[in-house]
């Protein structure tokens, strides 16, 4: 029996952007900037190979947004100056001329930076917690995390209004059309969320709710700089980069307190990244991530990310509340994904020795993007 895939081709509106299908592609590391943070012409290839395939939505990789603690990778793209939102421009104005709308996802390390120019060997955190694992080989990183230093109040505010300000950049210079904020995988955001990371008993700690501070400060920063009809999402995990098991201590009642939060923020979307995206999120059964995200955020935009290559689990999950969903394996070894999907083609299986030596996504990701 032929799979009716058409759900997955129909056009969406996020917000006021109008995007031609409900496929995007998911933020994926690069490495691939200059030492100094600028986008390169390898960038530029990289991204235009998905608006040629036919996606509706491109979400690149992760941008640092200052020139202090937030770098997270060599030759990783910054959000930090205007010349490195200016040199993002050609990329971005190529993509929407094919027909494909883009949004910059923005970064914060915190304890899992593995490389800062501006400052060397150090990190910041919520609470001087040694990290869990190792760094990443492949992002050139070697042997243990750095210990970091617990953030003070006045870095705190600086890391705020940095992520506002390189929103700005993003969408009045860079020219993206909309901003994803990364609280996920274990970086700053996702480390004031998670209670063995933040021991804090300042307004940034405790409570779900107030582990919860630190994004909510950061999503009304950004709003407040890019205005009311830019769209803002926020991309959330359970797994971290360095801790790939790990659950949500507080469950669905714990899910319920960080969806209803963070759309309460004044977010437009929720980009849910899980290995297998359509399992339970807590257990042997239950309802999937996307699914509590659904229930408990109604009114927002939801992007499920996670092992959605099968054009059968995409669309179990556009049936279980998703309206986008984001690849990452699929689209990399298939960049024309949606074209082959409009013309029942068969796909390319992943293949990882095309990532070459430096590869593509985080180790964690790979299995579930």
């Amino acid at each position: 029996m032929n799979l009716d895939t058409s759900p997955l081709q129909t056009p969406f509106d996020l917000k006021q952007l109008s995007l031609r299908n409900r496929l995007a592609v998911a933020p994926m590391t690069r490495v691939t900037a200059t030492p100094d943070g600028l986008p390169t012409a390898t960038m530029q290839r990289y991204y235009q190979r998905f608006a040629q395939g036919g996606f509706g939505l491109v979400i690149t990789e992760g941008s640092f947004i200052d020139e202090a603690w937030s770098q997270t990778y060599e030759n990783q793209p910054g959000m930090a100056s205007d010349d490195q939102a200016q040199a993002w421009r050609p990329l971005t104005a190529q993509l929407q001329a094919s027909g494909t709308r883009s949004i910059a996802q923005l970064q914060h390390a915190g304890t899992l930076s593995q490389f800062n120019r501006y400052r060397p060997g150090q990190t910041i955190a919520p609470s001087a917690v040694p990290p869990r694992g190792l760094q990443m080989p492949f992002y050139r990183g070697e042997g243990a995390y750095p210990i970091p230093r617990a953030i003070t109040q006045e870095e705190m505010a600086d890391v705020v209004a940095h992520f506002g300000s390189a929103a700005a950049r993003a969408v009045g210079l860079a020219g993206f059309d909309g901003v994803e904020i990364h609280g996920a995988n274990g970086y700053l955001l996702d480390q004031f969320l998670t209670a063995h990371t933040n021991l804090r008993t300042d307004r940034w700690g405790g409570t779900l709710p107030q582990r919860l501070e630190a994004a909510v400060a950061t999503i009304q920063a950004v709003r407040a700089a890019v205005g009311a009809d830019v769209p803002v999402g926020i991309r959330v995990s359970q797994g971290k980069v360095n801790d790939f098991g790990h659950k949500w201590a507080e469950g669905e009642q714990g899910a319920e307190t960080i969806f209803g939060t963070l759309a309460d923020a004044g977010v437009d979307y929720i980009h849910l990244t899980e290995f297998e995206a359509w399992q339970p999120a807590f257990g042997a059964e239950g309802p999937s991530l996307v699914q509590l995200a659904r229930r408990f955020a109604p009114g927002l935009t939801i992007i499920a990310n996670g092992g959605l290559h099968d054009a059968d689990r995409a669309l179990q999950l556009l049936a279980h509340g998703a309206d986008l969903i984001a690849l990452g394996r699929g689209a990399l070894s298939n960049p024309d994904w949606p074209r082959k999907l409009e013309q029942g083609l068969p796909m390319k299986a992943f293949d990882r020795s095309i990532l070459g030596p430096i590869a593509d996504i985080k180790a964690s990701e790979l299995a579930a993007a």
